[in-house]
């Protein structure tokens, strides 16, 4: 927490304002949309949230497609089969580990060829860096395919200048408590659609049409934030700057100190991408560095020091082994080998230093001899 939370949240519970209405909501709404660079902002109460009533704006029937991307949190696939949908997985590039453009275009031409374009491509903004929306949006924009950015993990980045969230026709993110900022649940459904967004805030409070009565035309959907996390939020939003400050230290802090160890990588930063770090992510070449990933793991699991793989791939998933994908190979090789260290905004210097010292520990290069 920064500074403000606490008394924006106070003055949240002595106004009385509890339930998902009042003035710390709309105050909400309008600040994330000036940073994210939108007309419009619609708070929920998490992220998948977001993601299900983008389907549901953009009329995405049961039975049709959905692209999305294979290395993803399961929220994402999660949101297309609650809208009926199939999700169709595409693979990542080596360069930002995100949705590969050219597999995208590829998939995309073969489905109009075969008359069934998906309804929607939603693309993942992983470990706190934008997807290539330079080569996105003009690929879905020529093939008439409307884009969902799920940016959950990435608020506070941005791609040539532009901020996570701005690129697709509706944008989606999560406040859940491992996120750059929190309001301990809860997320954000963005557009430049007026008529989207009404129609978000309509479905997200059941559906409830004008009436003295109850009155309901559609399903509609609890979903609207409480004024309290709204508050939250609100301070969250002020502080968000020296979070992403922090999260691109402590990745950098670890580069310095472990990027040069044999058969490690971290994950890339292209030219003209600018990551929050969320996660600081790096793969690990057994060959080269003596030990495999589930080893460097487990080691820091032995010192009470929780790290994880990245995302394994939705494609491998047997919630999802009914489901087609594009490619495979390159998000299966970064779960096999891919590490996520803890990055959390509040870490010490003394905890990093305790990551840092096990996982060279564990860096065991076999000597090659000289062949003579």
């Amino acid at each position: 927490m920064g500074g403000q939370e606490r008394k924006l949240l106070l003055e949240a519970f002595d106004s009385n304002w509890i339930a998902p209405l009042g003035p710390h909501v709309d105050g909400f709404e309008e600040e994330f949309a000036a940073i994210v660079g939108r007309k419009h902002a619609v708070a929920v109460s998490s992220g998948t949230a977001a993601l299900h009533l983008s389907l549901r704006l953009l009329d995405v029937q049961p039975r049709q497609e959905v692209f999305t991307s294979s290395m993803t949190f399961v929220a994402t696939a999660n949101s297309i089969r609650y809208a009926g949908a199939k999700p169709v997985f595409v693979d990542s590039e080596t360069d930002t580990w995100n949705m590969n453009p050219s597999l995208l275009a590829e998939e995309l031409d073969r489905s109009m060829r075969a008359n069934v374009l998906p309804a929607a491509v939603m693309v993942v903004d992983v470990n706190g860096q934008c997807a290539n929306y330079a080569q996105i949006v003009g690929i879905c924009d020529s093939f008439g395919v409307p884009i969902i950015e799920d940016a959950a993990e990435s608020l506070g980045a941005s791609l040539h200048g532009e901020p996570a969230g701005s690129f697709g026709e509706l944008s989606c993110f999560s406040f859940n408590g491992n996120k750059i900022i929190t309001t301990s649940g809860g997320g954000m459904l963005v557009t430049d659609n007026e008529e989207w967004a009404k129609q978000a805030r309509y479905l997200a409070t059941q559906a409830r049409d004008p009436a003295p009565h109850y009155e309901h035309s559609v399903t509609g959907y609890n979903y609207r934030m409480s004024n309290l996390l709204a508050a939250i939020g609100r301070g969250q939003l002020q502080v968000l700057p020296d979070r992403v400050a922090k999260r691109r230290a402590i990745f950098d802090k670890y580069r310095n100190e472990l990027g040069d160890l044999p058969g490690v990588q971290f994950m890339p930063e292209p030219d003209g991408f600018h990551s929050t770090r969320w996660l600081t992510a790096l793969t690990i070449d057994p060959n080269q560095f003596g030990a495999d990933r589930e080893q460097v793991r487990l080691a820091l699991e032995a010192e009470n020091i929780e790290a994880r793989p990245v995302w394994k791939p939705m494609h491998l998933q047997p919630a999802f082994s009914d489901c087609r994908s594009v490619g495979g190979a390159v998000s299966e090789a970064l779960f096999q080998d891919g590490l996520c260290l803890p990055s959390g905004s509040s870490m010490s210097e003394e905890d990093q230093n305790r990551v840092i010292k096990v996982v060279k520990r564990c860096c065991q290069p076999v000597a090659v001899k000289a062949i003579r």
